[in-house]
């Protein structure tokens, strides 16, 4: 094993299963709570055409996922520095009691504005717990089961993604849209007993790590520039949003946007991420680009399929699901054991067929290629994600020591999310840029793919300076 991959400090403990009596809990725990997310995400995007008919908020459509992305970024930011100081518990609890009530005022509002309210709620609550849950891997489970656990939570994933979307708009049409937001709150609160039940076996855990290098000073800079973060993202979304080419109001306010993301991502993320420097830098700067270039992509395939190539919304989100499988598989074969110490490998692999996958598709969009051939094309997209993010959340913790884990946990979400905000913005704007009308788009989708694979072809160059 080369220097820069030994852990921090030696890890001891059981050898057995994820699932094993000392685990399981915990382990249920954290699958409950990220399937809920994953379902929320999916089934969401599934009901929130009838929601905005509803409360006349088609205009505004956009703005009910940007908000709860914004909200996330600056709940991961401040999870981080609470899991320092305090340990994961309290941002657990907190993260699910907010993710419930967001959800849960979404279902019941009247009004677009409470309903905006809601989905920054439960953005909030899901930065809470996702950056709570890694820090809860990191100090509960030996480095030997750290990689089978990405495996199963990436996993978790999966179901959400092939049963929301036919779920959700199943309770939509049978009952009400509202429906899909109040059935997410009841695994939540199963989540939340199974935490507090094994309350004692994360807190032993806390108890033999020592207290964060980062002063009080650091923590309060790392909260203002999560807010900062927050809000220029925030800015950039709204700003790219049905951009046009000429400055205007809008055009400005996503210049403040870049402008307020540039300055506050370096004071949350290892110093060296945006140059590429080896070990823990290099792995930030692979997660933002696999990120910016999958989501980036994937979220106007279902656009392309429909107004360029013809196929029904179901055939487009089906395609999407199978790609889902491809994730599923790599995270699998990334938690086998023979990859310790190589796990560098992985990332370079994943990042170039994600870029395989990616070229795929501008062939069949470019030349007109029997359009089912991008199920294919995003499986190979999938496999290169999910070896390559769950790789990565691997070596993070394997670069860190124990008290930093939570602000290491909060730099990985923060360039997992900051891609995928940038990725879509950056895709968005080039189509409303570009667009003229549907079924004379396809040069549009090539140009705007072609730039989103050369980000993607980055990250076999990072995954190589991972390790010295």
């Amino acid at each position: 094993m080369t220097a820069s991959l030994r852990p921090a400090v030696k890890a001891a403990g059981s050898r057995g299963g994820v699932f094993d009596p000392a685990y399981a809990l915990v382990s249920l725990a954290l699958v409950a709570l990220i399937t809920v997310i994953a379902f929320e995400g999916m089934a969401v995007s599934t009901a929130m055409p009838a929601a905005a008919r509803e409360l006349d908020a088609v205009r505004s459509y956009g703005l009910a996922f940007s908000v709860m992305l914004t909200t996330q970024l600056l709940g991961i930011v401040l999870a981080g520095v609470w899991c320092d100081r305090s340990g994961p518990l309290p941002s657990l609890y907190l993260g699910q009691v907010l993710f419930a009530v967001g959800c849960g005022v979404c279902g019941s509002s009247t009004g677009f504005g409470t309903f905006l309210a809601g989905r920054g709620v439960a953005g909030l609550g899901a930065g809470l717990i996702i950056v709570a849950g890694y820090v809860v891997i990191g100090r509960a489970y030996p480095e030997s089961l750290r990689p089978k656990v990405f495996s199963v939570i990436s996993a978790a994933w999966v179901l959400p993604s092939l049963l929301g979307p036919p779920i959700s708009a199943w309770v939509t049409t049978t009952f009400s849209w509202r429906w899909v937001f109040w059935l997410v709150v009841v695994p939540v609160v199963v989540a939340m007993v199974a935490v507090v039940a094994r309350r004692g076996q994360i807190h032993a855990a806390d108890e033999g790590v020592e207290a964060s290098g980062r002063d009080h000073r650091a923590h309060a800079r790392a909260a203002w520039a999560g807010l900062l973060i927050a809000a220029s993202a925030g800015a950039l979304q709204w700003g790219t949003h049905d951009l046009e080419v000429e400055w205007s109001a809008q055009s400005l306010v996503a210049v403040v946007g870049v402008a307020g993301i540039a300055a506050a991502a370096p004071l949350l993320l290892p110093r060296g991420t945006w140059l590429m420097r080896r070990g823990l830098p290099s792995v930030m700067v692979a997660r933002f680009l696999l990120t910016c270039s999958f989501f980036g992509t994937i979220t106007y395939i279902p656009l392309m399929l429909v107004n360029e190539r013809g196929l029904s919304l179901g055939a487009a989100g089906t395609i999407l699901a199978v790609g889902s499988l491809g994730w599923s598989a790599g995270s699998w074969v990334q938690g086998r054991d023979r990859w310790a110490g190589r796990r560098h490998r992985l990332v370079s692999v994943g990042g170039a067929l994600l870029t395989t996958g990616l070229l795929t598709v501008v062939a069949v969009t470019h030349f007109g290629w029997n359009p089912y051939l991008v199920a294919v094309a995003l499986v190979a997209c999938g496999t290169g994600m999910g070896l390559g993010t769950a790789s990565l959340s691997v070596l993070s913790l394997l670069l860190t020591a124990p008290a930093d884990h939570g602000s290491t946990s909060s730099s990985l979400q923060l360039a997992d999310v900051l891609g995928s905000v940038l990725g879509i913005a950056a895709a968005g704007a080039v189509f409303a840029a570009m667009h003229t009308r549907a079924g004379q788009d396809v040069p549009v989708y090539v140009a705007m793919w072609l730039g989103l694979s050369a980000v993607s072809a980055l990250v076999v160059v990072a995954g190589r300076r991972i390790s010295t």
